[in-house]
């Protein structure tokens, strides 16, 4: 059953996902060096790393790099199609067929196209960047997870759950008897568990796998805000599409407010809506921020030995205890958080299906 309800929303997700998030590479920076006098740069350096990029980088040691090159996918209407490996950008500082990784704001980070008469434009961008493939990752581990338990289930049918399974299984349960059937009733609890079974599971392993600074890891999936800006969305579809009469004669009617909060003025149904609107804004903001802010408050704390090292190489060497001890306590933190905000996300959107499905008011 987890194999049949579980995987198609799975991949339902990950089709939006990859829409909304718009062979090894090994250089050494010749023709772009740094100065050597340049200060180290916090700010950048932990931007750098929480944000998205066209290559995923593994590590750079003075002027060598050593970074995986993704798919780049480009459609102008000036020029038409265009596919080839971000390696092409020489790490942003190359222009390959009049396109080139900005700058400047207000599209830093992205890529435009300068035309002949010194205009840029921003092409139509389908790549597949860090975050999407961090994406494929992610779902491809949940397929081979949920795959996996599903077939043990068929061949040890009736026997007790061992193992990893019975890991799956008891976080399967809790979701639906702490989570499902207290928010959203008995009556139609089942119809929403694989879509919030999906929810719990995408976040929570994202948030997981972002905390491991190994590739194919170590992604900032769920700290990008157009990310949890999809999830929301979904949350918003499935609550909007599952509401009965009651849910919007509450918006439109609410029983016991003074008519004359609802005409001439639909004073009540306007703040109705807004609510309506701003409780998956909440879900989208509280996600991305707890794990982004999680990721900045750790390379703070690496950026303290580079900013101390910058003074004196001794107070960086005697700096540097101090910082792993307290990045470590952080990585423990996020841990927690990772948990935590994955059953937050899908105990709201429990709440609101609730909402949405109560038969009378206030039950």
């Amino acid at each position: 059953m987890i194999k049949r309800k579980v995987v198609p929303w799975i991949g339902f997700l990950t089709v939006l996902l990859l829409w909304s998030t718009e062979g090894f590479a090994i250089s050494e920076n010749e023709n772009h060096e740094l100065p050597a006098e340049e200060e180290f740069q916090p700010g950048e350096f932990i931007m750098e790393h929480i944000g998205d990029a066209y290559e995923w980088h593994i590590l750079t040691y003075k002027d060598f790099h050593l970074s995986i090159p993704l798919p780049v996918i480009l459609y102008s209407k000036y020029s038409g199609f265009h596919v080839f490996m971000s390696a092409r950008f020489g790490h942003g500082h190359n222009t390959w067929k009049g396109f080139r990784i900005s700058q400047e704001e207000p599209h830093r980070g992205k890529i435009v196209e300068g035309l002949g008469n010194g205009t840029v434009v921003k092409p139509l961008d389908l790549s597949i960047t860090k975050n999407v493939l961090a994406v494929f990752v992610s779902v491809i581990v949940l397929l081979w997870l949920f795959i996996a338990v599903a077939k043990k289930y068929e061949r040890t049918r009736g026997k007790a759950p061992t193992g990893f399974q019975n890991m799956i299984e008891t976080v399967i349960l809790f979701i639906r008897d702490d989570v499902a059937r207290p928010s959203i009733g008995e009556r139609h609890y089942e119809r929403f568990m694989p879509y919030l079974l999906t929810l719990f599971f995408f976040i929570l392993a994202n948030n997981l796998m972002g905390l491991i600074p190994v590739f194919p890891f170590g992604a900032n999936v769920t700290g990008n805000i157009a990310v949890t800006g999809i999830l929301a969305f979904f949350t918003l579809m499935v609550t909007t599409l599952s509401g009965n009469r009651h849910y919007w004669k509450d918006i439109f009617n609410a029983p016991g407010v003074p008519w004359w909060l609802k005409v001439p003025i639909p004073m009540m149904p306007v703040i109705e809506l807004f609510g309506m609107l701003t409780k998956p804004l909440v879900l989208m903001v509280r996600l991305f921020a707890n794990i982004t802010a999680g990721h900045i408050i750790a390379m703070g704390f690496f950026s303290l030995i580079f900013i101390f090292g910058s003074m004196d190489p001794a107070l960086g060497w005697a700096v540097s205890p101090l910082t792993v001890v307290f990045t470590i306590f952080m990585g423990i933190l996020e841990i927690l958080v990772a948990f935590i905000q994955a059953y937050v996300f899908t105990l709201l959107s429990a709440l609101y299906f609730g909402m949405a499905t109560a038969e009378q008011h206030g039950t």
